[in-house]
């Protein structure tokens, strides 16, 4: 099992144990705001084991079938987890809904509280980890979890700060009226989630920032090539495509312009980690004069 795999695995455990803590909250105080915290731990969970599945399977190297491997896998693993939490939204606006039309007064009870706040307390911790490792190793389906959990702690500690109030106001309308924030919150998380993860689908570029490092690196590390053009590149789960046409001199070896596109390539990998790579060398009469011009 690789790193990545026990990251993923280590999620289910920690959502299993946060889901159990707020169970156990609800059940002591009877809150609805609590209640729609755990219904959201749920979708935790199942965003656990989600994630292991798409990274277990994108880890597989290519093949006859998936040429360009199984990256992608995790886009449509981050499409289920967006469509689930729209689902855990709709559910938590159900029961304030109908916390709104019959309020019932809650339990304070302090150990139930306490059970929620550790419960936000791991999540916290958690979470940080998995942005942190998400996007060390370019893997969408643990930043799409690490980013929902970022919302769970969020809606939790309103929840918790909410069902004190309650507490000391009285007012029971207040404890719906959170379910319905937390609502709100899941399903703006969702609706990002599933927007990142179509851009996914659809081959979307690298950030500028590191395209205008690949043609720095072009620039730099090309010596003996007249330019480059045609620079594409796309992700696909943990790995990255980059794609470019470089035009050398029409009187130039194979052997020396395979030379340089090997220096290149080095080069961007140093950059990037392990990119897929394909240069298309060309002679210097389909020169565009518009691209990376070389240093």
């Amino acid at each position: 099992m690789t790193r990545i795999h026990k990251i993923a695995a280590g999620s289910i455990l920690v959502g299993l144990l946060v889901l159990g803590l707020k169970f156990l909250a609800y059940w002591l105080t009877g809150s609805i705001a609590l209640y729609s915290d755990a219904l959201e731990s749920i979708v935790n969970v199942v965003t656990a084991v989600a994630a292991l599945f798409a990274v277990w399977t994108s880890s597989k190297p290519a093949d006859a079938d998936h040429p360009y491997g199984h990256g992608k896998i995790e886009y449509f693993s981050a499409v289920l987890v967006g469509a689930l939490i729209v689902v855990a939204a709709l559910l938590i606006f159900r029961e304030a809904y109908n916390g709104f039309r019959h309020p019932v007064p809650i339990n304070p009870a302090p150990l139930g509280l306490l059970m929620n706040a550790l419960a936000g307390v791991v999540n916290g911790v958690w979470c940080w980890r998995l942005l942190r490792w998400g996007r060390e190793l370019r893997s969408p389906a643990l930043v799409a979890d690490g980013r929902h959990l970022l919302t769970d702690i969020v809606s939790s500690v309103g929840v918790l700060l909410g069902v004190v109030l309650v507490a000391l106001t009285g007012w029971a309308v207040l404890d719906p009226a959170l379910a319905a924030f937390v609502a709100v919150t899941v399903l703006w998380s969702g609706w990002q989630l599933l927007r990142d993860s179509i851009g996914g689908l659809m081959d979307v570029a690298l950030p500028d920032a590191e395209l205008d490092r690949i043609r720095e690196i072009i620039a730099l590390t090309a010596d003996g090539a007249l330019e480059a053009h045609d620079l594409r590149t796309r992700q696909a789960g943990p790995q990255t495509f980059v794609e470019f046409h470089l035009v050398v001199p029409g009187d130039m070896t194979v052997e020396t312009a395979h030379a340089i596109c090997d220096r290149v390539e080095r080069a961007i990998r140093r950059e990037l980690g392990q990119p897929h790579i394909t240069i298309h060398v060309e002679p210097e009469e389909k020169a565009k004069h518009s691209g990376i011009v070389i240093s």
